[in-house]
């Protein structure tokens, strides 16, 4: 497919910045894929589409405060500084990106926090705008990440136009969020409250968890209009054995398993073996899915209204059909439905 098939016409202002007061009260919409119908209902109403022995597949990755700002020795210029991975917990070595990225090079120092305390130092350009940080802290490692976490902001979306607030670090995160390491959320977990799991526990529902550590790569521009030649960055991800073990035997007794966000529709299907199943995994993936594609695992999906051109959009559309749902975003503009992580919902079923 080509890359302009994925643009839809969005008005600025449906594009939620901040979150729904109660998480699970979002708008919900429900797309039957075999027959197209719509649904408009309310998120915690999700419970009444699956029964006892289905199985949820969540995302638990955890999201850090990655986003800094600092000031370069000697001019003092303010520089943003986007943490992406730790590359050496001894040395104190980061993988980031620098804006603005011409007046950061090799050998510059950079300072943190009002008193300065935190100091890092440029050791390697990686991309244009890429940088590996060495951080100059004589602590140990538990004192200094700790440190660096307080001076850290929550990573917001880019499409998100107003700076972090004191509610951003508990709502742009799961609240099973557990394994630390993603710079973006799994934002159709957001939904799901302590309360709805609750309810779906009891309902005989079961949760399982899967591992993928989202990157910046879900919101760079594709550049191609032929998907065939997108690549997408690469992102650590795990399958666990109890992880595989759920999913196979509810997918043998035929139950429904649902993938909760396409960050999850993603880890399943680059741990998919032969015949359906899914196999134990641990690494890197870099999985491009897009229409037409065969899913052999999940067979419904939660999932938010993302931005045209996205990646996310085109996952949806291999799922639910093309067609499908991109007549059900026509749907969720006229309806005003909010988009982004902070937005409202779908369940693909």
């Amino acid at each position: 497919m080509k890359l302009s098939q994925f643009k839809f016409k969005l008005p600025e202002e449906l594009i939620a910045s901040t979150p729904c007061e109660v998480r699970d009260e979002s708008r919900l919409m429900v797309l039957h894929k075999d027959t197209g119908e719509i649904e408009h209902r309310i998120f915690k109403e999700i419970i009444e589409y699956f029964d006892e022995g289905d199985v949820m597949v969540f995302n638990d990755t955890k999201v850090f405060p990655a986003l800094l700002y600092g000031n370069k020795e000697k001019t003092g210029a303010k520089i943003e500084v986007f943490l992406l991975r730790e590359l050496n917990e001894e040395n104190k070595l980061w993988d980031v990106l620098v804006e603005p990225a011409r007046k950061i090079r090799i050998g510059n120092k950079l300072y943190f926090g009002d008193d300065e305390s935190m100091v890092a130092e440029v050791i390697d350009n990686t991309t244009s705008r890429g940088r590996t940080l060495r951080f100059l802290y004589d602590g140990g490692h538990a004192e200094f990440k700790e440190a660096l976490y307080k001076l850290g902001q929550t990573p917001l979306p880019p499409y998100i136009k107003r700076e972090p607030n004191e509610e951003d670090p508990e709502r742009y995160q799961c609240i099973f969020a557990e394994k630390e390491g993603a710079v973006v959320a799994p934002s159709a977990g957001f939904h799901f409250s302590r309360e709805l799991m609750k309810r779906l526990e009891i309902k005989g529902v079961e949760a399982a968890f899967l591992t993928l550590h989202s990157g910046l790569g879900n919101y760079r521009e594709i550049d191609v209009e032929d998907l065939t030649k997108h690549r997408m960055d690469s992102e650590d991800m795990e399958a666990s054995e109890k992880l595989v073990d759920t999913v196979n035997s509810a997918k043998d007794a035929g139950h429904k398993i649902c993938a909760v966000g396409t960050s999850v529709l993603r880890g399943i299907e680059s741990a998919v073996s032969m015949g359906g199943h899914m196999k134990t995994f641990s690494g890197w993936t870099n999985k491009f899915i897009f229409p037409p594609y065969d899913f052999t695992v999940a067979n419904s999906i939660v999932t938010g209204f993302h931005l045209p051109y996205s990646t996310m959009l085109m996952m949806e559309c291999a799922f639910g059909g093309y067609e499908n749902v991109m007549h059900a975003y026509e749907v969720a503009v006229k309806e005003k439905y909010r988009f982004g992580a902070y937005g409202d919902a779908m369940l693909i079923i």
